[in-house]
């Protein structure tokens, strides 16, 4: 188990880690952020690790090209063939991870790339260059997500509290 949490609008880097240490039953390993003030984005994890110990799974994570962030809760489990896939593109990685697979697909091939995926997942990725937020949950539903959209903009996290 993972968790996630996030905004584009109003909100500001206290905030974005209240949010965050609220999930910490969620993922006592680690926890990361993301946080840019001129785009109004915030997005923050709270790790259990499973796959790569390493520290080069942290999250969020930047993808290769440093264009796309995400914040990933969940497992595909087909992540290893996506990965062979993405390398013979020409693809380069860095870590183990499936969350890498998972931020590198979506940059190439776009959303269609959860298509894809055979596994349970909650994704808010972002898009710094069309400075876009998108989040995906899988087609079941079995890792939350749960979001709020007000005048002030767009807030998400794996639970409501």
């Amino acid at each position: 188990m993972c968790g996630i949490c996030g905004f584009v609008g109003s909100g500001n880097e206290t905030t974005l880690l209240q949010m965050r240490e609220k999930m910490v039953h969620r993922g006592p390993d680690n926890a990361g952020i993301y946080f840019q003030i001129k785009d109004r984005i915030g997005l923050g994890h709270r790790r259990l690790s499973i796959i790569d110990l390493s520290d080069l799974g942290r999250q969020p994570m930047q993808s290769s090209s440093g264009e796309t962030v995400i914040a990933y809760n969940g497992e595909v489990y087909n992540y290893h063939e996506i990965k062979k896939e993405l390398i013979k593109n020409g693809i380069k990685f860095r870590s183990n991870t499936d969350t890498e697979v998972v931020l590198e697909a979506i940059e190439y091939w776009g959303v269609e790339a959860i298509n894809k995926f055979n596994g349970m997942f909650a994704i808010a990725i972002w898009n710094k260059i069309k400075k876009e937020l998108v989040l995906i949950r899988d087609r079941l539903g079995i890792k939350p997500l749960y979001y709020s959209i007000n005048q002030f903009g767009i807030v998400f996290a794996s639970e409501i509290k």
